[in-house]
């Protein structure tokens, strides 16, 4: 394993670029520790698993793989390569389409569902969906059962990711990155409207300053999160986070998508909004901020948690049950957690790995990354997250249906 940067000058370049890059103001989230597993992840949606067969696997005869992810969510360089990907290609003979195509679970959902109920190809050997995406998948029979001796990585799981209810073990679902929502903000535009250096609390996000210029995820269980946390509400508890409580911040976003005030509900693709200047200030994901920063070359977005704290999740590898090409993504996933190949990826996507040894792999790479709260946080700042708790089928139809009712409105 390598001790230090990378000896492929493409590789070199990519991480040193990514740790050149320095955050201000923002605290992110992270996933791999103590606090709550259980709350990290919220289990999913109704009814038994289909009765479905696994695809015939042809990854022996043909060494390709198709991967489908969210986007900005692996290091790329320049000229849109993507540096760790081209040394697993290199490395294990397997060639990868890599898709920017999970814009957000349910809308991805919506497009796969019919090929996933019968047990036919979605078009991708492997995905990325959101932890409670990943268990309504699981409990419904649409994936396929990992061999873990293609996997002998998985051992380098950080222990706090096992034990939930859906995939005790992680035999069909294994974490990609934790991540973390709050505010996001243009800095030179959010202050030019409303004279304060940065949002701090919800309200902030109703400025009439801001009207027509603010946007949130289109992630409900992060908007919708935020909402009820500033409200009080404690929402990985079920005795807290109840129906009418949601439905409080349901009616406080509705409000505000219905006056104007709120312009954009949207998945990942909400960083276009910022980067244009359409949206000033955004409930948004911690690592695509840091990411768009690389972009523009200076720390032109700031993120911060509000004051009443961020959600948090994880975004998880499945392997669809129509996919033909299993053991080249159990190989897949068997690379990124390989310690060295996880410090390099968080280094770059500022998400928090799930990989027991990264962070000493990171600290060979630049010391400074042993203090960094996007990758490997401190009690203190979990202490200030939360996770969505799992909801029950009806629940899940009933808070789903209110939050689409809203999406539709925008």
């Amino acid at each position: 394993m390598n001790q230090n940067l990378p000896e492929d000058p493409q590789l070199r370049e990519i991480v040193k670029s990514a740790l050149a890059h320095k955050v201000t103001r923002r605290a992110v989230l992270g996933g791999a520790m103590a606090t709550g597993a259980a709350a990290l992840l919220a289990a999913c949606a109704p009814g038994g698993k289909s009765e479905l067969t696994p695809a015939t696997d042809v990854s022996d005869s043909d060494k390709s793989l198709i991967w489908s992810n969210w986007s900005l969510y692996l290091d790329v360089d320049d000229a849109g390569n993507y540096p760790t990907l081209e040394s697993f290609q290199t490395e294990t003979g397997i060639s990868v389409t890599y898709r920017e195509d999970f814009d957000d679970n349910d809308s991805y959902y919506g497009k796969v569902k019919d090929q996933l109920a019968l047990g036919q190809d979605i078009g991708a050997d492997i995905t990325c969906p959101t932890s409670w995406m990943a268990a309504r998948w699981i409990n419904l029979g649409y994936v396929q059962t990992f061999d873990d001796a293609e996997i002998p990585n998985k051992k380098n799981l950080q222990p706090a990711y096992l034990g939930e209810s859906y995939d005790p073990n992680r035999t069909m679902s294994l974490p990609y990155q934790g991540i973390l929502a709050g505010f996001a903000y243009d800095k030179k535009a959010y202050k030019d409207a409303t004279g304060k250096d940065a949002p701090t609390v919800v309200a902030d996000l109703w400025n009439p300053a801001l009207k027509g210029r603010v946007g949130v995820l289109s992630e409900m269980r992060d908007t919708v999160g935020i909402v009820a946390m500033d409200q009080g509400v404690a929402i990985g508890d079920a005795n807290s986070l109840t129906e009418d409580a949601f439905m409080n911040a349901i009616d406080v976003v509705g409000a505000k998508v219905s006056d104007g005030q709120i312009a954009r509900i949207k998945g990942n693709s909400y960083k276009d909004d910022l980067l244009n200047g359409d949206t000033i200030v955004a409930i948004a994901w911690s690592g695509d901020i840091i990411q768009l920063n690389a972009e523009e070359g200076y720390e032109r977005f700031g993120f911060i948690l509000p004051e009443s704290g961020g959600t948090i999740s994880a975004d998880c590898f499945v392997i669809p049950m129509g996919a033909t090409h299993k053991k080249n993504a159990e190989k897949l996933m068997n690379f990124y957690y390989d310690p060295y190949n996880a410090a390099v990826l968080a280094a770059y996507v500022n998400y928090i790995t799930p990989v027991v040894g990264a962070k000493e792999e990171a600290v060979k790479l630049d010391p400074t990354l042993a203090d960094n709260q996007l990758i490997f946080p401190s009690e203190e700042f979990l202490a200030q997250t939360q996770g969505f708790r799992a909801l029950d089928s009806k629940e899940e139809q009933s808070f789903t249906k209110a939050f689409q009712k809203i999406k539709l409105g925008a």
